[in-house]
């Protein structure tokens, strides 16, 4: 039926355009065509539902194609920013960090998920990234929400031999800093926020932005480091903590000991002073006051 409808109308619209092109007009209201006619026939053959589904799912199909390409443009929204703008700079900084060797298995990952749920810390996913330098130390960078990367120099505890337990102190005051957010602090800047979340589809990708947040991270880990206010709320959280477990309070003493040591007297950790100000400044916070006063 719906092939007999086609030949027709094909055939009565070859004539029309012939009697349009000879100047001639039919008188023969046989060749008069009752187009209400056709359109019910169509509509009781359903051909009318076919196209109109045919053209819709077009549309969709287009529409589609079309929020899939701008999703290609999307820049990650703040929850996912972070953890792939710290990747990002690891692998741009392969070089420098070193990384990528070969290294024994520490056991540090089991053994500071241990620590982190003795602290009472739960639902928590982090990655130990060694490095193989002493120029950084240790690190946590910003990241995701519950997600944490930390890099620890194998130079720099093996220098100063620290235990397990010492090492995840040591992890934890990151952890404290990672919390309080100071490195995604000194990090974000206005241009950065903008771009965030933001979509860049048929506009000029700003690469300038990343360029300077890269830059950020290098004077964070390199140089700027945190100030004096800072490394004092980390000690005294650090203090409070621990303070009712005598066994960490001490080995995290003894950890800070080991590290003014070192800065003093090994030239390859001087500039730890920069990032970290003064241990020995940690140790006079830490130091119990005594309240027994002469009289």
């Amino acid at each position: 039926m719906k092939s007999v409808l086609i030949s027709i109308l094909l055939i009565l619209n070859f004539s029309t355009y012939s009697q349009e092109n000879s100047g001639k007009k039919s008188e023969d209201t046989s060749d008069v065509v009752n187009f209400e006619n056709i359109q019910d026939v169509l509509k009781n053959d359903k051909l009318s539902d076919e196209v109109d589904k045919k053209i819709k799912k077009k549309v969709e199909k287009k529409q589609k194609i079309k929020v899939n390409r701008i999703k290609k443009y999307n820049i990650p929204s703040e929850y996912t920013f972070w953890t792939f703008m710290s990747e990002y700079w690891l692998i741009k900084n392969v070089i420098f960090l070193k990384w990528d060797f070969q290294k024994p298995d520490y056991g540090l990952v089991k053994a500071f998920q241990e620590f982190l749920e003795r602290m009472g810390v739960y639902e928590k996913k982090f990655k130990i990234l060694l490095l193989n330098t002493p120029e950084i130390t240790h690190f946590a960078l910003p990241s995701n929400k519950d997600e944490i990367i930390f890099l620890l120099s194998v130079p720099f505890i093996r220098t100063l031999d620290l235990s397990k337990l010492e090492i995840a102190l040591l992890m934890f005051e990151d952890y404290l800093r990672w919390e309080e957010g100071y490195f995604k602090e000194y990090v974000k800047f206005p241009a950065l926020n903008k771009m965030i979340g933001s979509n860049f589809y048929q506009k000029k990708f700003d690469s300038k932005v990343l360029k300077d947040t890269l830059a950020k991270y290098d004077q964070m880990t390199s140089d700027k480091g945190f100030d004096y206010q800072q490394q004092f709320a980390i000690t005294s959280k650090m203090n409070k903590i621990l303070k009712d477990d005598n066994k960490l309070w001490n080995s995290y003493y003894r950890m800070i000991q080991k590290i003014d040591n070192l800065v003093k007297t090994n030239i390859l950790y001087q500039k730890y002073l920069k990032i970290y100000p003064s241990p020995e400044m940690q140790l006079n916070w830490l130091r119990p006051k005594s309240d027994i006063k002469p009289f």
